[in-house]
């Protein structure tokens, strides 16, 4: 499910209730029954996968599947928010993205995000109608900091994306794991938590693939430094794949081991995307982003080295 999606099941008390004043009721943030009605009249919300008028009265257990969009009140609008620029050229650009930014507005954080920032920096950056994410073509989790790379043309947003999705980019991490999980390739299929419908796992069957590799660079018997290369780029994929080997990313309110959390005052997941390298999509020359580590990751580093 895309951030700019949401699916939610009709619980015992909403049965009755007109679909519309359920979806107000569950996305306070965005406080606007008329929001949700224009939704559904534009078929962008679902009920058990078939577009439905807002009128209906669903039954308990039913789904419902929302697709948000902008709309007058929700607004891409230009917000002059600092960016740390690694490279720019006429075709795109790469920014050290901060742990707390948002990559691409969505329910909660309409405002702040990095797309607000970009379309600022870039007055001419192609937005195309109805579209939450002009220029973005990989997102990095909000408490995610690292090398974040954007098109500025509609011709590189078709090219990076293509290169994305074929495996062309390299992609290294680095964070701070709970336990030591080693030296190892991990390749566990990623779904939507059965339950938990925020939270991703690890798919007994089904899921889509998901291939990590993981290297132990530092340990000191309770923590350790890892560099975590992925091949591809599934919903949390590196949080799911560590927590699935006992050794979750420290600091991850979601995946994470909340006692030491707590005991080492990590504030937000020490994950950091360290390295990011591709061809250009026009040049034809290979290009290698590192951007700096956090002083939060730098920090611990330092403590588990000692």
């Amino acid at each position: 499910m895309d951030d700019d999606k949401d699916r939610i099941w009709i619980r015992e008390e909403e049965e009755g209730e007109r679909l519309d004043k359920i979806l107000a009721q569950r996305f306070k943030e965005i406080h606007s029954r008329s929001y949700f009605q224009m939704l559904i009249d534009e078929h962008l919300v679902l009920l058990n996968g078939v577009p439905i008028k807002k009128r209906v009265k669903p039954q308990v257990g039913d789904e419902v599947e929302i697709q948000f969009a902008l709309t007058p009140e929700i607004d891409l609008t230009p917000e002059p928010i600092p960016l740390e620029i690694l490279y720019e050229d006429p075709y795109l650009i790469v920014v050290n993205k901060p742990a707390g930014m948002v990559v691409h507005p969505a329910p909660g954080n309409w405002t702040g995000t990095f797309v607000n920032a970009l379309l600022y920096h870039c007055r001419q950056l192609p937005v195309e109608e109805g579209s939450l994410r002009p220029g973005i073509v990989h997102r990095l989790d909000k408490d995610t900091s690292g090398v974040l790379v954007a098109a500025k043309t509609t011709a590189a947003h078709q090219r990076l994306t293509a290169m994305f999705a074929g495996r062309e980019i390299y992609k290294e991490y680095l964070g701070i794991c709970a336990g030591n999980p080693g030296n190892a390739h991990i390749d566990a299929a990623i779904r939507r938590h059965p339950v938990h419908r925020q939270k991703m796992s690890v798919a007994e069957e089904g899921g889509k693939e998901a291939l990590t590799k993981c290297q132990t660079l530092a340990a000191d018997g309770q923590l350790s430094v890892v560099k975590l290369v992925i091949m591809t780029g599934r919903t949390h994929q590196i949080r799911v794949h560590m927590q699935h080997r006992g050794t979750p990313i420290l600091g991850d309110p979601v995946y994470g081991n909340d006692r030491l959390n707590k005991q080492h005052q990590a504030e937000h997941q020490l994950l950091h995307a360290h390295v990011l390298r591709f061809m250009h999509p026009f040049e034809g020359k290979e290009m290698e982003f590192i951007a700096p580590i956090p002083d939060a990751i730098a920090k611990m580093i330092q403590k588990i080295e000692r």
